[in-house]
């Protein structure tokens, strides 16, 4: 990592610790349906992008319903429990350790623009941040045009970014910009899943310290 020089971060499972209220949400959703509940460890091997995907697998059946039904009715479950989302253990030393480093760091996530800044000032660690890039809806879908774009306002060599997630999406976007990446293996996906794809992976985001 020694030509490293930016950090493009993930939000959801890197940096906030959010994966038991997903899964808190999306099990109030399969009640309602009379469907069977998610636990953790089967949340972690299903979760995928893009979420219509994840929901199919959760048990959502597309021929009777629209996504785009279940897509908001989580949205709105969701948004009500993130107040009670926290940052994982050792984000602000990992945070503040790039700061004193003088890397730009810069987030681009999957989740819907005016909720993701919302979410980022809530827990005061905004001042770390260049720029914080979301979606324009609620359907988490690919980020990759996001990622691109930004590349192209902050005129960068995508060599010298690294990208630090939690999914195999994360990885899919920084392989598609031409970047670094690392996947933190305690997020939206169990180690076993994020070790199919060819990327460092480390245990918890403590450990991205040493490698930089």
């Amino acid at each position: 990592m020694e030509n490293i020089t930016t950090i493009f971060w993930d939000w959801n499972g890197t940096l906030l610790d959010d994966i038991q209220i997903c899964i808190d949400s999306i099990n109030i959703m399969l009640k309602e349906r009379k469907k069977e509940l998610i636990m953790p460890e089967i949340y972690r091997k299903i979760f995928t992008f893009p979420v219509k995907d994840y929901y199919e697998k959760a048990g959502f059946d597309f021929t009777v319903e629209d996504f785009e039904k279940p897509a908001i009715e989580f949205i709105d479950i969701y948004t009500e429990k993130l107040v009670s989302a926290p940052l994982f253990k050792n984000t602000e030393e990992v945070l503040d350790y790039f700061k004193q480093k003088y890397f730009p760091q810069y987030i681009i996530s999957a989740m819907e623009q005016k909720s993701l800044v919302k979410s980022v000032n809530n827990r005061n660690i905004d001042n770390y941040f260049q720029k914080i890039i979301g979606l324009n809806n609620y359907y988490a879908e690919s980020k990759i045009d996001r990622a691109k774009q930004l590349i192209s306002e902050i005129s960068i060599n995508p060599e010298t970014i690294c990208l630090i997630g939690d999914t195999i999406h994360d990885y899919q976007v920084a392989k598609e910009i031409g970047c670094k990446c690392v996947l933190v293996a305690n997020g939206h996906q169990n180690h076993k899943r994020l070790k199919t794809v060819n990327c460092l992976i480390v245990d918890k985001i403590k450990d991205i310290i040493g490698l930089f």
